[in-house]
Order: structure tokens, then C-alpha cells, then sequence
């Protein structure tokens, strides 16, 4: 092999290198609190009205006693409990069989008279069986105060919010996004996330004891679409 042929092939294995590492640091993804996507959204402002002189009706000043108070406008709270549950199970079997078999007998002709020969025969035999299952099981519980991003022209709302705990290990966070019904909300501000529709429920958490459940970058590597191993 010439010295050019080697260095081609030296400079594919280091290409190659470089593209396994480069997968597998991608793949490392840090989540941070502040994220502008999660913010919670802030009402406009309104002005506040004139005061009128010598009247006991103050507009801008009224205490809405018999009002409900859910969150019903952009920059309200909602809050919103989860309870996410899922079960699912997946069994198969199959099983086939096929046999064949074919004989054919065989004579020969010789002078007007017909002598036997060897049979010929043909035979096949086919089996197949296989068995799978699967089973996941998830569960989710808690609760997360969110924030009305928007009103939507048909009355529903579109929430969104997040909620960081800062421990001695790390920070674990939920975030939580999705469309609501005014109807779901309960006369406590509350409704089940299974109300929740188009919900986006994310619970994570980086530090030390994340990064201690991660997999390093070179196992990533090796594990990456990449990989010929």
C-alpha cells in the first residue's frame, strides 16, 4: 500500500472520529430556567380611568364581590394538577407450517418395451414460530400553577408555565403547556391536566444526580446512527 493510500485512509478514520464525538456531544442538551418560551405572559396595561369628583362610584376602583374569580384573561393563574396515568400492554404470536411433497415415477422406453427406473421424489418441510410482548407503565402526579398566554377566538385558553425546586443535588423543573376549557376550570382556579388539551408536560432535572444517570459522550458516541460497531 503506498504512503498515499495511507494517508487517505488515515485521514477517513480521523473524519470519522470527529463525526462519532460530534454526535455524541449533541446529544448533551442543557436545560436552563429563563427560557423566553416559558415566560409567563404579561397583561397590557390599562390606563386608569378619570375620577369623577363628589361621586361614591369610582370607575377603575370597583371590588367585584359577586364575580367569579377564575383566571379567565391573559396574565391569569390557573391552577393545574397532574394526574397522568398510562398502561399499555402488546402481546403477539405466530405460528405457520408447510409441507410439501412430490413424487415421480419413472420408466424408460427401449425398443417398444419399458423398463423401470428410479423413482424421483422431491420433499420440503417448513416451520416457523415466534412469540413478543411489551408493557410500559407511567405515572405522573403533582400539581403546577400556570399563567394564560392567550385568549383564543372561541373562548378557550392557552396556558403555559413552569416550576423550578432548587435541591442540595440539583434543580428538577415541570413545564407544562397545552389548551383549556373556561367551563373545566373548578370555582377554586383548578382543573385535572387531563383537561388539558394539546398538553406538553415535561419533568426533568440537571445536577449531580442527573449527570450521574446520563450516559458519558463517548458511550453516545458509539451508540449514535454513526457508529459501524
Amino acid at each position: 500500500m503506498g504512503r498515499n493510500a495511507m494517508n487517505n485512509m488515515l485521514s477517513r478514520v480521523i473524519a470519522a472520529g470527529a463525526l462519532l464525538l460530534l454526535a455524541g456531544c449533541a446529544h448533551n442538551h442543557q436545560v436552563v430556567a429563563g427560557d423566553p418560551s416559558w415566560r409567563p405572559a404579561v397583561p397590557q396595561a390599562v390606563p386608569p380611568s378619570a375620577a369623577t369628583p363628589g361621586a361614591i362610584f369610582q370607575s377603575g376602583r370597583v371590588q367585584n364581590l359577586f364575580v367569579d374569580q377564575r383566571g379567565m384573561q391573559v396574565g391569569d393563574i390557573v391552577t393545574i394538577y397532574l394526574e397522568e396515568r398510562t398502561d399499555a400492554s402488546k402481546q403477539s404470536s405466530t405460528s405457520t407450517a408447510k409441507d410439501n411433497s412430490l413424487t415421480i415415477p419413472g420408466t424408460a422406453i427401449i425398443a417398444g418395451k419399458a423398463l423401470p427406473r428410479l423413482e424421483t421424489g422431491l420433499k420440503s418441510e417448513q416451520d416457523f414460530s415466534g412469540k413478543g410482548s411489551s408493557s410500559q407503565s407511567n405515572r405522573l402526579s403533582g400539581s403546577i400553577t400556570v399563567t394564560v398566554a392567550e385568549v383564543m377566538a372561541n373562548g378557550n385558553l392557552r396556558v403555559v408555565g413552569e416550576k423550578w425546586v432548587t435541591l442540595n443535588q440539583g434543580e428538577e423543573f415541570i413545564r407544562l403547556a397545552g389548551v383549556i376549557r373556561p367551563i373545566d376550570i373548578a370555582p377554586d382556579n383548578s382543573l385535572p391536566s387531563w383537561k388539558v388539551a394539546d398538553a406538553r408536560i415535561t419533568y426533568s432535572g440537571k445536577g449531580a444526580l442527573n449527570d450521574a444517570n446520563a450516559m458519558g459522550w463517548l458511550g453516545r458516541a458509539f451508540q449514535s446512527l454513526l457508529s459501524p460497531f
